[in-house]
């Protein structure tokens, strides 16, 4: 798939993105790890919007390979369940890569946790120069910390490469005032503030990274990642999902 863009093309709304995909995102409906059709149907959302000219990061977690907090809650160091999670998330970063390059679209891992034979180590003027070349750049390893979501890492990324927007791809096309999956009754917000989201307690990201998104004005849209090309109408401006702003 090429990302030249064409004088045709529509015009984004965004220039630089940073999306937020959930590890269970990349399981599909499988009960663990990578279905390829799942990863397959992300890179081409993701190449859609490269072709537009679009620059784009992405933060994925690792839940369906390992789950930190789950571990520790179990008796596991939290410390130590924390750096499995972040190892999950270096393996669907390659994941993602691969099925990304398959459709030529040009994608570099860059991971908080030094792995030089797999992937390069985050220097912040080097990811965004690769996004200024056109490449995908996968952020993996969460922030390097432990105590830290991929949620936090995904906020403190797209401060640091100056992304305008959080894109956060999740099961259900929206924020609500309850889970839709259990409660019939919930209703769905188009627009939220922070402050709204800290208070009512809605499960969108934790309350670090909203905070985090707050402190810095940096706006989040929750959108359903499972419809295809789905992406690329938030890119595009299309009023879908959720907005959390001011």
């Amino acid at each position: 798939m090429s990302s030249e863009r064409t004088a045709d093309s529509p015009t984004p709304t965004y220039r630089r993105i940073l999306l937020k995909l959930s590890g269970e995102a990349l399981m599909g409906d499988q009960q663990f790890g990578v279905d390829p059709a799942v990863a397959n149907r992300i890179a081409l959302d993701v190449g859609a919007i490269q072709a537009l000219g679009v620059e784009t990061a992405i933060v994925i977690g690792g839940g369906n390979i390992f789950r930190g907090l789950a571990a520790s809650a179990r008796g596991m160091d939290r410390a130590t369940a924390d750096y499995m999670g972040m190892l999950a998330t270096v393996i669907n970063a390659l994941a993602l890569q691969d099925a990304l390059e398959q459709h030529n679209v040009v994608t570099r891992v860059v991971t908080a946790i030094e792995m030089r034979a797999v992937a390069e180590p985050f220097i912040r003027r080097r990811a965004i120069r690769h996004l200024e070349k056109g490449r995908v750049v996968i952020f993996a390893a969460g922030t390097g910390n432990p105590y830290f979501t991929t949620d936090t890492a995904a906020a403190l990324r797209a401060m640091e490469i100056k992304a305008e927007v959080i894109l956060k791809g999740t099961k259900v096309d929206g924020i609500y005032s309850a889970d839709p999956m259990l409660d019939p009754q919930a209703t769905k917000y188009t627009n939220i503030s922070y402050l709204q989201v800290l208070e009512r307690q809605l499960k969108v990201m934790d309350a670090t990274a909203i905070s985090l998104c707050m402190d810095n004005k940096l706006p989040i849209v929750v959108f359903n990642l499972r419809q295809p090309g789905s992406i690329g109408r938030v890119v595009l401006g299309d009023p879908i999902g959720t907005t959390v702003s001011n």
